[in-house]
């Protein structure tokens, strides 16, 4: 497995030694780009790690979401694009069909890039109802890195957010998840 991290603007710098991933937060909701979105990319790429975004969903107005985020995520082949369903500071959530229509309108709007589904094993394991991950799950359970507890195939792990949000993804190698980013 390789290692990775998520940033949002609360991460002023972040270390990049030992990386091969950073997933950025790049927006949220139809209004929302993260003001740090230039610098945090910079220093992921200048640090040669794949770089993945990802979209805070709020439920509603989800075409408009997506091409809010897309406006705002750069465009470069390789990167990655993920949506980041759980609780908002609301306490609601979009719901499992707005999810899934989110995930595909980003498909829809970015076809040469992979798109995932970020969420927490509770999200999982009791509001999905379509097991619908795009390309892929990046789920967040704090066990042991590698390990959630969740049946379902996966493709990075979210496993501690002490002191940052640290993930381990299923690649043998920086390579192999390159190769996996730029569909053919």
């Amino acid at each position: 497995m390789i290692r990775g991290i998520d940033v949002s603007s609360h991460q002023t710098t972040f270390d990049t030694d030992g990386l091969s991933f950073v997933f950025i937060k790049a927006t949220e909701g139809r209004s929302y780009t993260n003001p740090k979105l230039s610098a945090q990319t910079k220093r992921a790429r200048d640090a040669g790690c794949v770089v993945g975004y990802y979209h805070f969903l709020w439920p509603g107005n989800i075409k408009a979401q997506a091409e809010y985020f897309v406006s705002k995520a750069p465009e470069k082949a390789g990167d990655l694009l993920a949506v980041d369903w759980e609780w908002t500071g609301d306490h609601t959530r979009a719901s499992n069909g707005e999810k899934d229509r989110f995930i595909r309108e980003v498909k829809r709007l970015r076809p040469d890039h992979r798109v995932l589904l970020y969420c927490n094993r509770d999200f999982w394991l009791n509001h999905d109802t379509t097991s619908y991950a795009g390309d892929g799950l990046w789920i967040a359970d704090y066990v042991r890195a590698g390990k959630p507890r969740i049946q379902a195939k996966w493709k990075i792990h979210q496993y501690t957010s002490t002191p940052l949000d640290k993930n381990v993804a299923d690649f043998e190698n920086e390579d192999a998840l390159r190769e996996w980013a730029t569909p053919e």
